[in-house]
């Protein structure tokens, strides 16, 4: 019998599919704040993601500086 390794093309396009689920909304947020949304890519690094929400949360976001 022949083991299964447990990473199959299934299991990295369902991890891809849940990435994009994570990303998307994150990115959405930080243009809207006035960032760039690449920093929404932090969410999928560990402990990183935690640091990077409390930055959001608590930052004065660029676009109330801009006045918009």
């Amino acid at each position: 019998m022949m083991m299964h390794d447990g990473m199959g093309a299934g299991s990295l396009i369902w991890m891809l599919l849940m990435a994009a689920l994570i990303v998307i909304p994150f990115w959405q947020i930080c243009q809207k704040a006035g960032y760039s949304g690449f920093w929404s890519l932090l969410v999928l690094v560990p402990l990183a993601n935690i640091v990077f929400v409390y930055v959001l949360a608590f930052s004065n976001w660029p676009v109330l500086r801009r006045g918009q």
